[in-house]
């Protein structure tokens, strides 16, 4: 992010309190996005840029089974003027579709297509809820330590 809005910062801080994964969900603020970018890729990790210019998510099966074993990947949400630099310094310009299309649902579909699903049964640590899964109605849990 570039911009700094307090209230997503609130309701992330908030999101982690009570459902866990403090050190898990994170925004930082930051001021040249290149920098972050070129530092990223000097320290040996990989930058992934989510875009509709890129190639499909499909044609890149390989690459996705390779970043399950990379320790150290950057998402770049490619939004409407995203800048043209980003395409040069990606590693991989990954398109969900090749339409426009929501920014979050295409890192939520990225990241199940890594995480192969597992992502939808993970417990997060610290959580004071959890959803008791039923086909009718709503059910929540309490945890207690």
């Amino acid at each position: 992010m570039t911009q700094v809005d307090d209230s997503i910062l609130e309701t992330l801080k908030d999101v982690n309190r009570r459902w866990g994964g403090e050190s898990e969900f994170e925004i930082e603020i930051i001021e040249d996005w290149k920098k972050v970018l070129k530092n990223w890729k000097k320290d040996g990790g990989k930058v992934i840029h989510l875009t509709m210019y890129g190639i499909n998510i499909d044609d890149y099966a390989c690459v996705l089974d390779n970043l399950q074993k990379e320790n150290n990947v950057l998402v770049v949400i490619g939004a409407e003027k995203a800048p043209r630099e980003i395409y040069g310094l990606a590693d991989y310009n990954i398109a969900i579709g090749n339409q426009p299309h929501s920014e979050i649902a295409a890192l939520a579909i990225f990241l199940d297509r890594v995480l192969k699903g597992k992502e939808l049964k993970r417990d997060f640590k610290g959580a004071k809820f959890k959803i008791i899964p039923m086909t009718k109605g709503k059910r929540l849990q309490e945890i207690e330590y």
